[in-house]
């Protein structure tokens, strides 16, 4: 109970989570892969400045826009292999990707920076340390923490690109973005990044030694707040019985993934939130079509949101006529992708209350891109716990992939999200949805861990873009492939898009 407490996890949360060990999730069923002939909209270039100067009027007017930046992730995955050659019998590079490392090092970005700890801790440079065959050394001073700590920091804190005059981190790429589609009228940027409690402290001091450079050079100022994941999202672990896990009597909770910053998304004061992963960013010479797309989405949200608010305040008005509502449910079909056959035989009382409730919910935009083989949720028409038929984000671990049909829908899917979303999270009278209101429980899967050695099973919440916004309106707009260029591992900064100056 005291465990409980201090996490402010009730006993009812306790026992769903269990359930849920002992019994799994249910299998989310879905019916067909969308595509741009069926659910994923491809807007003709000649549409979009019309959409993009939909969105410059929208920031000119009074609403508050924020970017939403998931960055608490750790960057010690990045360095895989080379921990990896650290702890092995070996000192010279034998692997491939050791051998990459060490031949390309000059073109990193934190070349320099390495440089100078070696320098300063051994008295000899890259270049000496590479001659004499000391090929560890160089991987701890990036590594560890007598050197830069590359292996402890959050991946947003990083060196990802060398311009001339300067050197960024996703953070400061983010900032730039900030003010290039996400600038409100009084020239305002609202940042929130969510990040652990132990680097909440070296973001805030990095984005300082940065902002007056920022701002300055492109006349905005900064809002920049934080958040942390809530303890009280962490999900207990079982063991092989579906029994709680415990290590030394005690139950072991874990982080429940980023369904878990739901909550931290829920206390935003926002009319729209842009979401866009930490490490998806790229340099100055590839911005252009990036912020081309972002204020795309954002154009298509806002003119749907009108459509929607404008329907809603037909209906509170009760001044409509059944033809009218049969062009709101065209609309809720052929616009938002919601179909019900139960609509067919609805009395206008109750196809109101049905149009009513789809229609006044949050509402998201998102890009998605050909698929050419990044892992990631794919868009697919699943069926809710109502019956309706709706787009979603769908993780491979979220589907019955046993069941031969499940298995070729999932496998014709063209598509998948690059965690490129824009959000509308207020109603028509300009008041926040309670988000946790729509999220669908039974969206999370079980993953299988390991602790001390011993097998245990992990809770995953319902992801923040699959099932935390499954009872959103959704709409998927295909975006190009240049808009989406992560960093997964270190090999990746190597890419010709992260080279350019």
């Amino acid at each position: 109970m005291e465990q409980l407490n201090q996490k402010g996890i009730s006993i009812k949360q306790l026992e769903e989570q269990i359930q849920f060990l002992q019994k799994g999730f249910p299998a989310l069923t879905i019916v067909a892969p969308v595509s741009t002939q069926k659910g994923i909209r491809s807007i003709p270039i000649s549409d979009h400045e019309e959409y993009i100067q939909e969105w410059e009027t929208y920031l000119k007017s009074n609403k508050q826009v924020m970017k939403f930046v998931p960055a608490s992730g750790a960057a010690s995955r990045m360095f895989k292999d080379l921990y990896e050659f650290l702890s092995a019998s070996y000192s010279i590079p034998t692997t491939t990707y050791e051998q990459l490392f060490f031949d390309q090092i000059t073109y990193f970005p934190f070349f320099n920076a390495l440089n100078e700890c070696c320098l300063l801790n051994e008295h000899k440079s890259i270049e000496q340390l590479i001659i004499e065959k000391e090929y560890p050394t160089v991987v701890k001073y990036l590594l560890e923490e007598q050197g830069l700590h590359y292996g402890a920091l959050p991946k947003g804190l990083l060196l990802f690109h060398t311009y001339p005059d300067e050197k960024r981190t996703p953070v400061d790429e983010h900032m730039v973005e900030g003010a290039l589609y996400a600038c409100d009228a009084n020239r305002v940027v609202n940042l929130h990044f969510t990040v652990s409690s132990e680097n909440r402290e070296p973001f805030r001091q990095w984005i300082e030694t940065k902002r007056t450079f920022y701002e300055q050079k492109y006349d905005v100022s900064y809002n920049i707040s934080f958040s942390e994941q809530k303890p009280s999202t962490d999900t207990i672990a079982g063991d092989e019985n579906n029994e709680p896990f415990r290590e030394n009597g005690q139950m072991v909770f874990r982080p429940g993934g980023h369904g878990a910053l739901i909550e931290n998304l829920n206390e935003m004061d926002a009319d729209v939130v842009f979401i866009k992963n930490i490490d998806n960013v790229v340099p100055d010479a590839l911005k252009k079509t990036t912020i081309h797309y972002k204020k795309l989405l954002a154009g298509v949200l806002v003119r749907t949101q009108q459509q929607i608010f404008d329907y809603l305040t037909r209906i509170e008005s009760g001044k409509y006529t059944h033809n009218q509502l049969i062009e709101m449910l065209y609309f809720l079909q052929n616009d938002l992708c919601i179909k019900n056959p139960e609509t067919r035989i609805l009395e206008d009382v109750e196809l109101v209350l049905y149009i009513k409730s789809k229609l006044n919910r949050p509402l998201r935009v998102c890009g998605m891109v050909k698929n050419e083989g990044e892992p990631g949720g794919g868009p697919f028409l699943a069926v809710n716990l109502d019956g309706t038929l709706s787009p979603q984000i769908v993780e491979s671990a979220q589907i019955d992939l046993n069941d031969p049909n499940k298995q070729a829908i999932f496998e014709q899917n063209d598509y998948f999200n690059p965690v490129d979303l824009v959000c509308a999270i207020k109603n028509a009278k300009g008041e926040k949805f309670d988000l946790l209101d729509h999220v669908d429980k039974n969206t999370g899967f079980i993953s299988i861990k390991s602790k001390a050695g011993k097998k245990l099973k992990a809770i995953e919440l319902p992801g923040l873009w699959n099932g935390a916004m499954s009872d959103w309106n959704t709409i998927f707009v295909e975006v190009p492939a240049d808009t989406f260029h992560p960093v997964k591992t270190i090999y990746d900064l190597l890419r010709p898009e992260h080279q350019q100056k």
